[in-house]
């Protein structure tokens, strides 16, 4: 099994710990301990004298039973039954992936999207078709397209909604378009959804909602702004959690005592979380279009309430040394397209602190200019 260099993670890797404005990851300011619990009104003190009393064993091996249900409240007809705790949304989609694909296996994968959806499967001998999006379509890709790929002999579809980096959206209505066409072929449907923004006037439902073969991945890293704890879940058919329980053996115990113990404090408060979320998604959407229309060497296709965007530069030098070049003078992060295969594009990730985004925008327009 070989697998290529991980494109953004290599550069979030190298790069990461030099920036001092970092608008390159794309979770949504993550969250102190103390700050959770002020949103709260809970004790901090409280919870630590709760937990020092629990024993540090293994722990509930798929996740405590008050974890799956606050988990199975984010979605329309799930149970605790339909889910399975894991090591973040990477550990769910390598489980899944593991699980499901076989050498000469057909898998269609979004392009570009997050780049374990395709890698995984060719690692594993799959024969992989891109479905590409299009920014014509606002980064989406064409259903006609899907529907000339996909074969008697496609084992599974990998979606990523919202999508990274572009923050496109797959409303309900397309993702029924995407379900009728892997039905007529039997084929499994797994979306990593860690963008879902949990905002209703998305149309943003889980695949596992509408679909017996959906596989629905998603974590607590990005919407809920706790990317340390490392918790994950998949979320699907007691069919499909069954076969995964299996290979589930193979890749993890339990996420810990204590990580199981604060994601399902934090769920049991996801409105709140929620809510500051989509606030600061909003209210930093708007700085970033503001700053767009007034600089004319940059442009996007904003997306709706979702964490992350692709951005265009104008710029004479390629994107990589240009990003380079940035952090090197101005301590500004971006993450340089053509680790997403988008030449001349850079992913924003603007859900930061705002003092933080306002000046790295700046800084990024003073260099642009000085590139000119």
């Amino acid at each position: 099994m070989k697998l290529p260099c991980f494109g953004v993670e290599d550069w979030l890797n190298t790069y990461e710990i030099q920036a001092k404005y970092d608008i390159a990851g794309v979770s949504i300011s993550a969250l102190s301990l103390q700050e959770l619990f002020d949103m709260t009104g809970d004790s901090l003190e409280t919870f630590w004298s709760d937990f020092s009393k629990k024993t540090i064993d293994y722990g509930w091996i798929e996740g405590s039973p008050d974890f799956k249900k606050a988990v199975a409240s984010l979605y329309r007809h799930q149970t605790q039954a339909n889910i399975l705790q894991t090591n973040g949304a990477t550990g769910a989609n390598l489980l899944a992936l593991y699980a499901f694909i076989d050498s000469g296996d057909h898998v269609i994968s979004l392009y570009p999207t997050y780049q374990q959806l395709y890698e995984i499967p060719k690692s594993l001998g799959a024969r992989v078709d891109f479905w590409r999006v299009k920014e014509s379509l606002g980064w989406l890709p064409d259903i006609k397209d899907l529907a000339a790929l996909i074969g008697p002999k496609t084992k599974m579809i990998c979606l990523n909604n919202a999508n990274n980096p572009f923050g496109s959206v797959m409303d309900e209505a397309f993702l029924r378009a995407v379900v009728r066409l892997a039905k007529s072929v039997g084929a499994y449907v797994l979306v990593d959804e860690v963008y879902r923004s949990f905002d209703t006037s998305l149309d943003i439902p889980a695949i596992a909602d509408l679909y017996d073969k959906g596989i629905s991945i998603n974590s607590l890293s990005k919407s809920f702004s706790l990317p340390g704890l490392r918790v994950g879940w998949i979320v699907a058919s007691l069919e499909v959690v069954s076969i995964l329980r299996g290979y589930r053996d193979y890749t993890m115990i339990s996420a810990g005592v204590f990580d199981d113990y604060l994601a399902t404090y934090a769920l049991a408060h996801q409105d709140l979380i929620l809510a500051r979320n989509q606030k600061i998604v909003s209210d930093n959407l708007a700085i970033v279009k503001e700053w767009i229309a007034q600089e004319p060497l940059a442009d996007a296709v904003l997306p709706a309430k979702v964490s992350t965007l692709l951005m265009a530069l104008r710029t004479e030098t390629a994107i990589e040394p240009f990003c380079k070049q940035l952090l090197q003078e101005t301590g500004v992060l971006l993450v340089p397209g053509n680790r997403f295969d988008q030449e001349g594009y850079v992913r924003l990730g603007y859900c930061t602190d705002q003092a933080v985004l306002k000046r790295a925008l700046q800084k990024l327009s003073d260099f642009l200019h000085k590139k000119e």
